[in-house]
């Protein structure tokens, strides 16, 4: 898409759950890896995705990624979210704007 002169890119996936296997996990990232490299260094990108891993509310080692309001412990599969976006100079932007509790959490489990 070309908005404003620029070419904009967007991005839309699906990370494999908790349950999957580490091998599901880690063809999903080389794929979207390799999706990103594909793309020319002057164009814009958006990834809307659900990553499925939580990256926590701290942001000690991570800043200008993290902004530090996330939501509880950190899990394994926030190294995958945290790589990635350090990776390609990105920002987990949903962790820079306060919200209410009650929006931090997009599916709850029984």
């Amino acid at each position: 898409m070309c908005f404003g002169g620029e070419i904009l890119n967007i991005i839309s996936a699906y990370a494999p759950q908790v349950g999957c296997t580490e091998d599901e996990k880690g063809y999903f990232w080389r794929d979207l890896d390799g999706v990103m490299q594909e793309l020319e260094e002057h164009e814009r990108v958006i990834v809307g995705a659900d990553l499925n891993g939580h990256v926590g509310s701290e942001n000690e080692e991570i800043g200008g990624v993290h902004g530090a309001y996330g939501i509880g412990e950190r899990d394994p599969e926030r190294e995958s979210v945290v790589d990635f976006a350090v990776s390609f100079d990105m920002a987990i932007v949903n962790t820079f704007f306060k919200k209410k509790r009650e929006h931090l959490i997009t599916c709850r489990s029984g």
